[in-house]
């Protein structure tokens, strides 16, 4: 496989090209005799900022943000106010790489209680030699640590869980979307 060399006046082109906003296809063919691939492989090793958006300035091409709400629905009167962050993010247009600032609305998270009528059963704190076909092999604590246990209490049927563990390993669909929200 022949490569072409990268003398100085192609170096200095290439510079030339990515800063007027020409993909790497197109900076490829007008060299000539290299692939797109090592042109972008020149432009990493040049370490040269990315490119410039062909076209005009990039606040030109930047949406208008909208407007602000004046009245809140009544369905959201008693909620507390999100805050309002502007995040940098990267995403795909392409084959191109492009950065825009986004509006992320900020929530405060809410708390789950459980009902309190649940009982939670007293873990027998088996090891895992000491774990049979009818004991529960739900895991407590942290597998690094001295005191990770199982919970070896009886199951019912062939399930691998007591009935407690049952019902938080396997939660109906309606009840992760409820949880969810």
């Amino acid at each position: 496989m022949t490569t072409a060399q990268w003398s100085d006046d192609r170096v200095e082109r290439l510079k030339r090209l990515w800063a007027e906003g020409l993909s790497a296809s197109q900076i490829a063919a007008q060299l000539g005799g290299v692939s797109r691939n090592a042109v972008i492989g020149k432009v990493h090793r040049l370490n040269l900022p990315g490119r410039a958006k062909a076209g005009g300035s990039s606040t030109a091409a930047r949406p208008a943000k909208r407007p602000a709400q004046t009245q809140r629905p009544a369905a959201f009167q008693n909620r507390p106010a999100a805050a309002t962050t502007t995040r940098t993010v990267t995403r795909a247009a392409g084959a191109t790489m492009l950065k825009e600032e986004i509006e992320v609305e900020a929530y405060e998270e809410v708390e789950v209680r459980r009902p309190l009528n649940v009982v939670v059963p007293i873990s027998r704190r088996l090891a895992l030699t000491e774990l049979t076909e009818r004991t529960c092999k739900w895991p407590i604590g942290d597998p690094m640590k001295d005191d990770f246990h199982f919970c070896g209490c009886e199951i019912a049927d062939s399930a691998p869980y007591c009935t407690y563990h049952a019902k938080l390993a396997y939660q109906p669909v309606s009840e992760r979307r409820k949880a969810a929200r």
